[in-house]
């Protein structure tokens, strides 16, 4: 695929970075062994919709780049584990998003997301839980309540707004790719990065971790993107007509 970046587009990366970088700072002291809580996503996935995936891409790896700088300081580990796993996610939104894809696709693939992820969070979220402050049973409810509810919508999505159908599965399938990409470096590179995760994860922890990246991410991808969309296409019709031509 080639690479067309115009001058306007590197203005339009720098400012999606920067606000991705700061919002996502905002929310990182809250993690699950080292990665973020991160809300902020849905920002470089609206600017991929808007501009391309090349644009939501670079955003994506570059801003989360600059806030793990400020969050932990460890510019290798995020070049290593956090930067790829962005570029693909946000590259994924903005491509997936721009195709014609049919209800039976977009079903299809929301059931096996749902019967996947629902199946890991039954038989992992206790080694989550062994973890963290709160108990078992907050954690499945917590978990399972965010991937239910959120697949869900997508499916409601699919089928009443089919204008926003390719951006669901979009979210769906590049937040999945990214975050099984992640959880399984943060597992490889975690020997060597000690200072900042004490201790070398086992495997075990692998799907664990992708779980709690997909349910803390896709809903505020999946929710907060289309209106948000939406309210910019309003305020600037013509980048909605440049992205319809295109």
């Amino acid at each position: 695929m080639k690479i067309n970046l115009t001058t306007h587009n590197i203005a339009v990366i720098a400012i999606c970075s920067s606000l991705y970088a700061a919002f996502g700072y905002a929310t990182a002291q809250i993690n699950f062994l080292g990665v973020a809580f991160l809300p902020a996503v849905v920002i470089p996935a609206v600017f991929a919709v808007l501009y391309g995936p090349w644009v939501g891409g670079i955003s994506g790896a570059m801003g989360i780049f600059i806030m793990d700088i400020f969050s932990h300081g460890n510019p290798l580990l995020s070049l290593i584990a956090g930067v790829p796993a962005n570029f693909i996610l946000f590259f994924l939104i903005g491509y997936l998003s721009a195709k014609n894809i049919s209800l039976k696709q977009a079903l299809t693939c929301v059931s096996l997301a749902t019967a996947g992820l629902l199946i890991l969070s039954i038989v992992l979220l206790p080694d989550i839980a062994s973890y963290g402050m709160v108990s078992t049973n907050t954690f499945l409810i917590i978990f399972i309540s965010t991937i239910i509810v959120s697949l869900i919508a997508i499916a409601v999505v699919s089928i009443r707004w089919k204008e926003w159908r390719s951006y669901a599965i979009g979210a769906v399938v590049g937040q999945i790719t990214g975050g099984l990409l992640l959880s399984v470096t943060v597992w490889l590179v975690s020997p060597l990065f000690l200072v900042h995760f004490k201790v070398p994860f086992d495997v075990v922890y692998v799907l664990p971790l992708f779980v709690w990246t997909v349910a803390t991410e896709i809903p505020f991808i999946l929710l907060a993107g289309p209106p948000i969309i939406k309210a910019v296409k309003k305020v600037l019709p013509a980048l909605a007509h440049r992205n319809k031509r295109t």
